[in-house]
C-alpha cells in the first residue's frame, strides 16, 4: 500500500490497482486527485471538504466516486455535477473500490466547544492496513497496523493524543493534520512521533508533503 502526503489532512492511498484520496480539503493541491478512482470525505470542515475540488474532479473522471457520511452527502446534492457520485455510509458500514475494501467507524467530531453541537464525523480503515479517524478519536473495533492520527489542531490536547495512540494500539503511525504549524511546530511533531515509535516498537513517522511511503 503505497501513501502519498498532501498537505495539511490529504492523502492518496494506492493497493491492489486502486486509488483513493482522503480529505481533498481547502489546503490541500488538487493534484492529489488526478487520477482517483475514489475519495473519502470524513466530514464538513472546509479543511477536509472542498466541493470545488471535488466537482473538477467528477468533470475530469466520469467513474469517481465519493464516499461520505449523511451530513456531507447533503451539502454534495445541491452540486448538480456530483449527482450520482455520492456514496452515504455510516459507522459498521463495510464497501469496496476496486480491489480494496474500506470498514467505517465513527459518528461524532471531537467535542470543539460545550455550546457547540458536534458535526457528524466518520473515519475509514483502509484495506486492513491504514486507519484515518479524521478529527476523532474514534477506536476501530479491529486491529490497526497504521494508524493515520491527527497531530495538531485546535481541539487537541496532547496528553489526549497519547492517549489515543496507546489505546489503538498501532504497529506503526504516520502523522496527519498538521498543516497549521510551521517548522518549529513541525519539529515537535517528529519528536513526538520518534517517542510513540519506541514506545511501541513501530514506525511512527511524518511524510513531508509531496512524500510518499509505503504502509503494511
Amino acid at each position: 500500500m503505497r501513501f502519498t502526503k498532501y498537505t495539511h489532512a490529504c492523502a492518496r492511498i494506492e493497493a491492489d490497482g486502486t486509488t483513493l484520496v482522503i480529505d481533498p480539503g481547502a489546503f490541500s493541491e488538487a493534484e492529489a486527485l488526478n487520477g482517483a478512482n475514489a475519495v473519502l470525505i470524513t466530514h464538513e470542515h472546509f479543511d477536509h471538504l472542498d466541493p470545488d475540488k471535488l466537482r473538477a474532479a467528477a468533470t475530469a473522471d466520469p467513474d469517481l466516486t465519493i464516499w461520505t457520511n449523511h451530513a456531507v452527502a447533503a451539502q454534495l446534492a445541491e452540486h448538480d455535477d456530483l449527482t450520482g457520485r455520492v456514496r452515504t455510509v455510516a459507522h459498521g458500514d463495510t464497501f469496496t473500490v476496486g480491489g480494496v475494501d474500506v470498514h467505517v467507524y465513527g459518528e461524532k467530531h471531537i467535542m470543539l466547544h460545550p455550546d457547540i453541537d458536534p458535526p457528524a464525523n466518520i473515519g475509514f480503515h483502509i484495506g486492513g492496513v491504514a486507519f484515518y479517524p479524521g478529527d476523532a478519536y474514534t477506536v476501530p473495533e479491529e486491529p490497526v497496523h497504521t494508524l493515520l492520527t491527527p497531530t495538531d489542531a485546535p481541539w487537541m490536547r496532547r496528553n489526549d493524543l497519547v492517549e489515543y495512540v496507546r489505546t489503538v494500539r498501532p504497529r506503526a503511525g504516520v502523522s496527519m493534520h498538521d498543516g497549521l504549524l510551521n517548522d518549529i511546530g513541525l519539529s515537535l511533531v517528529d519528536q513526538q512521533m520518534n517517542a510513540f515509535g519506541q514506545e511501541f516498537s513501530g514506525d511512527f513517522r511524518r511524510v513531508p508533503v509531496g512524500g510518499t511511503t509505503e504502509l503494511g
